[in-house]
C-alpha cells in the first residue's frame, strides 16, 4: 500500500502538477508516437501511476481497452474531468494493487518506477500480470545519473517536502532490475536532451 504521506503529497500538488505545461513537447510527442506504434488495436492495456491522465487519453484510442490507475484521488478527479475516449477508465489504485482484470497485453509505467517503494516487487507484479510476449513500456528518471547540481536540488526539495521521495537509480541499475524481474529489454532510448530519463521497452518472454 502507498504510504499516506505520499498520497497526501500528490493530492496536495495535483492541481499545480496538472497545470504545468509539457517542457519538451517534441520529445513527448515522439515518445507517444513510439508507444502507440508498439500497441495493437486489440490490446488491453494497464497504466500505473497515470497522474492527471493526459498520456492515457492520448494513447487509449490506439487499443481496445485502457485502464489508467493512480493512488491520488485528486489526480484522478482532474483526469476524469477531461474529455476522454470511451474505452478508457480511471481507477484508484496504487502500484501494488493495480492489476485487477489482468493479464494484460501491455503495461505502461511513465514517470513512476522511480517513485515506487519496492521496485523489484513492482516489476515482479508487472511481469506476472502480463501475457506471454506482453510489453512493459516505461520512462523513468534515474536521479543517480543526474549532474551534481540537479541531484543537490532534488535533495533540498525532498528535505523541504516539496518533492516526493525517489529511488536514486542509475540507468545500469534500472536495466538490471528489469532483467532480474524476467524481462527482455527490446529497446532503450532517450527522448529529449536529458540522458537520465530513459524510455525502456521490455518484453515478457513467450515460452510457448
Amino acid at each position: 500500500m502507498a504510504e499516506a504521506r505520499h498520497i497526501r503529497f500528490w493530492n496536495r500538488i495535483a492541481q499545480r502538477y496538472a497545470a504545468k505545461p509539457v517542457k519538451d513537447t517534441a520529445a513527448y510527442e515522439a515518445m507517444l508516437a513510439d508507444a502507440a506504434g508498439r500497441l495493437r488495436a486489440t490490446d488491453r492495456v494497464l497504466e500505473i501511476g497515470c497522474g492527471s491522465g493526459s498520456t492515457a487519453i492520448r494513447l487509449a484510442p490506439h487499443v481496445a481497452e485502457w485502464t489508467a490507475t493512480d493512488f491520488s484521488s485528486e489526480m484522478l478527479r482532474i483526469a476524469r474531468a477531461k474529455p476522454a475516449p470511451d474505452n478508457l477508465r480511471f481507477v484508484l489504485a496504487d502500484a501494488q494493487n493495480a492489476f485487477a482484470g489482468g493479464p494484460f497485453d501491455a503495461i505502461c509505467a511513465f514517470q513512476v518506477l522511480h517513485l515506487v517503494g519496492d521496485l523489484p516487487g513492482t516489476l515482479a507484479r508487472i511481469h506476472t500480470h502480463l501475457k506471454p510476449g506482453g510489453l512493459m513500456i516505461s520512462k523513468t528518471w534515474c536521479f543517480a545519473d543526474m549532474g551534481f547540481k540537479l541531484r543537490s536540488l532534488f535533495f533540498v526539495l525532498g528535505a523541504l517536502r516539496v518533492f516526493p521521495p525517489v529511488n536514486k537509480l542509475t540507468r545500469v541499475a534500472l536495466r538490471d532490475s528489469i532483467r532480474d524481474a524476467g524481462f527482455e529489454i527490446v529497446d532503450e532510448r532517450v527522448f529529449g536532451t536529458n540522458p537520465a530519463g530513459p524510455y525502456i521497452v521490455a518484453r515478457k518472454p513467450d515460452r510457448s
